[in-house]
Protein backbone atom coordinates (compact mmCIF):
# COMPACT_ATOMS: atom_id res chain seq x y z
CA UNK A 1 0.00 0.00 0.00
CA UNK A 2 1.18 3.03 -0.82
CA UNK A 3 1.21 5.50 1.89
CA UNK A 4 0.73 9.93 1.24
CA UNK A 5 2.36 12.43 3.48
CA UNK A 6 1.15 16.01 3.47
CA UNK A 7 4.13 17.65 4.77
CA UNK A 8 5.23 21.58 4.58
CA UNK A 9 2.58 21.89 1.53
CA UNK A 10 3.96 19.19 -0.22
CA UNK A 11 2.51 15.31 -1.07
CA UNK A 12 4.71 12.46 -1.30
CA UNK A 13 3.92 9.51 -2.27
CA UNK A 14 6.20 6.73 0.47
CA UNK A 15 5.72 3.04 -1.46
CA UNK A 16 7.82 1.79 1.09
CA UNK A 17 6.13 3.64 3.89
CA UNK A 18 4.34 0.98 7.08
CA UNK A 19 1.72 1.81 9.33
CA UNK A 20 1.80 0.12 12.57
CA UNK A 21 -0.83 1.52 14.72
CA UNK A 22 -0.63 5.44 15.15
CA UNK A 23 2.98 5.25 14.01
CA UNK A 24 4.39 5.37 10.30
CA UNK A 25 7.47 4.25 9.65
CA UNK A 26 9.45 5.50 6.78
CA UNK A 27 12.62 4.43 4.97
CA UNK A 28 15.29 6.81 5.33
CA UNK A 29 15.07 7.56 1.38
CA UNK A 30 11.62 8.69 1.92
CA UNK A 31 12.06 10.72 4.94
CA UNK A 32 14.15 12.79 2.73
CA UNK A 33 11.91 13.19 -0.27
CA UNK A 34 9.09 13.88 1.80
CA UNK A 35 10.63 16.53 4.74
CA UNK A 36 14.34 16.97 3.71
CA UNK A 37 15.47 15.37 6.93
CA UNK A 38 18.12 12.81 6.10
CA UNK A 39 19.27 10.02 8.59
CA UNK A 40 23.25 10.32 9.63
CA UNK A 41 25.84 9.23 12.11
CA UNK A 42 25.06 12.08 13.92
CA UNK A 43 21.16 11.52 13.67
CA UNK A 44 18.39 13.11 11.46
CA UNK A 45 19.47 15.97 9.56
CA UNK A 46 18.38 19.07 7.68
CA UNK A 47 21.37 20.99 6.63
CA UNK A 48 23.38 22.02 9.44
CA UNK A 49 20.52 20.88 11.94
CA UNK A 50 20.63 17.68 13.31
CA UNK A 51 18.45 15.71 15.98
CA UNK A 52 20.15 12.70 17.87
CA UNK A 53 18.06 10.00 17.11
CA UNK A 54 16.43 8.67 20.26
CA UNK A 55 15.86 4.64 21.79
CA UNK A 56 12.86 3.29 19.08
CA UNK A 57 13.14 6.17 16.61
CA UNK A 58 15.17 3.35 14.02
CA UNK A 59 14.66 0.27 13.98
CA UNK A 60 16.98 -2.66 12.65
CA UNK A 61 15.57 -2.25 8.88
CA UNK A 62 16.69 1.00 9.17
CA UNK A 63 13.15 2.64 9.01
CA UNK A 64 12.31 5.88 10.96
CA UNK A 65 9.19 6.21 13.04
CA UNK A 66 8.07 9.47 11.69
CA UNK A 67 5.07 9.89 13.79
CA UNK A 68 7.77 10.15 17.07
CA UNK A 69 10.29 12.14 15.22
CA UNK A 70 7.66 14.68 14.39
CA UNK A 71 5.93 14.88 17.73
CA UNK A 72 9.67 15.43 19.26
CA UNK A 73 9.86 18.34 16.92
CA UNK A 74 6.26 19.49 18.56
CA UNK A 75 4.78 18.75 14.86
CA UNK A 76 0.73 17.44 15.49
CA UNK A 77 0.27 14.49 13.08
CA UNK A 78 -2.89 13.16 12.20
CA UNK A 79 -4.01 9.95 9.54
CA UNK A 80 -6.75 9.07 7.90
CA UNK A 81 -8.71 5.83 9.39
CA UNK A 82 -7.71 4.01 6.66
CA UNK A 83 -3.86 4.86 7.43
CA UNK A 84 -3.21 6.05 3.63
CA UNK A 85 -3.47 9.45 4.20
CA UNK A 86 -1.13 11.48 6.91
CA UNK A 87 -0.36 15.08 7.62
CA UNK A 88 2.23 16.80 9.37
CA UNK A 89 1.78 19.97 10.89
CA UNK A 90 4.24 23.21 11.77
CA UNK A 91 6.06 23.18 15.12
CA UNK A 92 4.45 24.50 17.99
CA UNK A 93 8.16 27.13 17.90
CA UNK A 94 6.76 28.22 13.85
CA UNK A 95 2.93 28.35 15.41
CA UNK A 96 4.16 30.35 18.37
CA UNK A 97 6.63 32.84 16.42
CA UNK A 98 4.16 33.51 13.72
CA UNK A 99 1.37 34.45 16.11
CA UNK A 100 4.01 36.66 18.14
CA UNK A 101 5.17 38.40 14.81
CA UNK A 102 0.66 39.43 14.31
CA UNK A 103 0.63 42.82 14.85
CA UNK A 104 -3.32 44.15 15.41
CA UNK A 105 -3.55 47.72 13.08
CA UNK A 106 -3.56 50.74 14.96
CA UNK A 107 -6.77 52.54 15.46
CA UNK A 108 -8.35 55.05 18.30
CA UNK A 109 -11.34 55.17 20.56
CA UNK A 110 -12.75 57.18 22.77
CA UNK A 111 -13.29 56.45 26.28
CA UNK A 112 -16.49 56.96 28.74
CA UNK A 113 -15.69 61.23 29.05
CA UNK A 114 -14.69 61.22 25.33
CA UNK A 115 -10.37 61.43 25.48
CA UNK A 116 -9.45 59.45 22.17
CA UNK A 117 -7.16 56.92 22.79
CA UNK A 118 -5.12 54.67 20.24
CA UNK A 119 -3.89 50.99 20.61
CA UNK A 120 -0.34 52.08 19.60
CA UNK A 121 0.01 54.25 22.59
CA UNK A 122 -0.66 50.67 24.62
CA UNK A 123 2.27 48.83 22.80
CA UNK A 124 3.90 46.30 24.52
CA UNK A 125 1.45 46.28 27.13
CA UNK A 126 -1.43 43.83 27.55
CA UNK A 127 -4.88 45.21 26.44
CA UNK A 128 -7.93 44.15 26.90
CA UNK A 129 -11.29 45.66 24.72
CA UNK A 130 -14.15 44.89 25.25
CA UNK A 131 -17.19 45.65 22.21
CA UNK A 132 -21.24 45.52 23.05
CA UNK A 133 -23.64 46.24 20.34
CA UNK A 134 -27.55 45.88 20.92
CA UNK A 135 -28.58 44.55 17.13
Amino acid sequence: MTINLLCEDQTTAAASARVDGDSLWLSADDLARATGWKLEPRGLCRGDACVQTRAGWVNEAGEIDFTAFARHMGQPVVHDATGENWAVGESTDTRRAAQQAVEAPDFSLPDLEGRMHALSDFRGKKVFLYSWGSY
